[in-house]
C-alpha cells in the first residue's frame, strides 16, 4: 500500500488532480479535509486529500 497527499486552493483543481492521479491505480480509500483562514482581507481555502492506493 502507498499514500499520496494532494492539496489545492480550489476544489475543482483538487478534483482534477485526484482524478488524474487515481486513473490507473487501485484505490483503497480517500480522506478529504478542508481549511479556511483569513490573511489581511483575503480569505484563503485549502482543500486536501489523502489517497491510500496500490499500483
Amino acid at each position: 500500500m502507498k499514500v499520496k497527499c494532494i492539496d489545492e486552493q480550489h476544489e475543482n483543481d483538487l478534483t482534477q488532480a485526484v482524478n488524474d492521479f487515481i486513473e490507473n491505480k487501485k484505490v483503497i480509500d480517500i480522506k478529504f479535509s478542508n481549511a479556511c483562514f483569513k490573511n489581511n482581507d483575503e480569505q484563503i481555502y485549502c482543500f486536501s486529500v489523502l489517497i491510500l492506493y496500490e499500483e
